[in-house]
């Protein structure tokens, strides 16, 4: 039976308040931001899948042990199918692709590159009948175009290869971020736990078969790096991004890639001395105007619940309507 198509309709919670989406928000565009230096850091003593590995392992048991204790139920066979499919492409693909780019590529130019996240997640939302509005179309334009200019710098261009592992990371995170509100995953910190459980074990397969060495490091930077991303990169961040896109707006939560470049390249040159053209500088500002305009649709817009997993995509255009 199909994990998508053969479930009655479901449909999320009430909208949560305002205070909790702008506390969400806030991890997800500041931690985020500061993780792209940490992986940087990381990838200099572990190698970028058994990172990868380890760190949602880690911090996908945490979770799942920690709803045990609370006594909440475990997901089922199909629960757990529909976490390993949004994991892999979440965080194997996704994250990974990150991490094996940022051999070559600056970790401000990388987040830089993924501010086109948007773009991606609107056309597969588009792929599933949920079109965005006109304005959001402009949002998305306005980013497209900063992520343009961008892209013309030196910072890119001198890696053909790690763009383009960017970019496939991009289009896995951008799929797996729609088809988490179709397949049947469950809702909350259980769900997002057996995401980043299940995403552990697929990224060290990955490891295993690409003959990477499991070797722990002995570098306390490198150390504090993996600690960085298990607790606030993992368990705050990622569970805060998933919050977002379950209980409010995948489009919303795709914003992020607007607002972590600056946050990257402060950190990057702050801590890293890393340097970057000023094509970035230059399409920064523009890709923060389209997160605006974005923002202010967003807060405009009717409270909607989201389709959950077998919802037909005409009752999703009457909601939104």
């Amino acid at each position: 039976m199909s994990a998508m198509s053969k479930n009655p309709p479901e449909f999320a919670r009430p909208r949560p308040s305002g205070w909790l989406i702008a506390g969400c928000l806030f991890s997800v565009y500041i931690i985020w931001g500061t993780t792209y230096f940490a992986i940087k850091v990381g990838i200099e003593g572990f190698p970028p899948f058994f990172l990868i590995g380890t760190r949602f392992l880690v911090a996908g048991g945490l979770l799942l042990a920690w709803q045990a204790i609370r006594r909440r139920p475990m997901p089922t066979a199909r629960q757990w199918r529909g976490a390993a499919l949004v994991g892999f492409l979440l965080l194997v693909v996704g994250n990974g692709g990150v991490a094996v780019a940022e051999h070559w590529v600056s970790s401000g130019a990388t987040v830089a590159l993924i501010s086109i996240m948007p773009l991606g997640t609107a056309l597969w939302s588009g792929a599933f009948g949920e079109w965005p509005r006109r304005l959001e179309w402009v949002a998305i334009a306005i980013g497209s175009v900063g992520a343009a200019v961008m892209l013309m710098g030196r910072d890119l261009q001198g890696s053909m290869t790690g763009t383009l592992v960017i970019l496939l990371g991009i289009t896995c995170w951008s799929l797996g971020t729609v088809l988490s509100r179709r397949l049947d995953i469950p809702h909350g910190p259980t769900g997002f736990g057996a995401e980043m459980l299940t995403a552990g074990v697929l990224a060290l397969l990955v490891s295993a078969g690409l003959g990477e060495h499991w070797t722990l490091p002995h570098s306390e930077p490198v150390l504090i790096a993996w600690a960085y991303l298990v607790v606030f990169g993992s368990l705050i961040a990622f569970s805060a991004y998933r919050f977002v896109v379950e209980r409010v707006s995948p489009n919303l939560a795709a914003t992020y890639a607007y607002v972590n470049p600056p946050v990257a390249l402060l950190v990057g040159w702050w801590l890293g001395k890393e340097s970057f053209s000023a094509n970035i500088l230059f399409g920064l500002p523009i890709v923060l105007c389209a997160v605006a305009l974005h923002a202010w649709i967003q807060a405009r817009a009717p409270s909607s619940p989201a389709p959950r997993y077998g919802a037909p995509a005409v009752e999703a255009r009457v909601l939104r309507s």
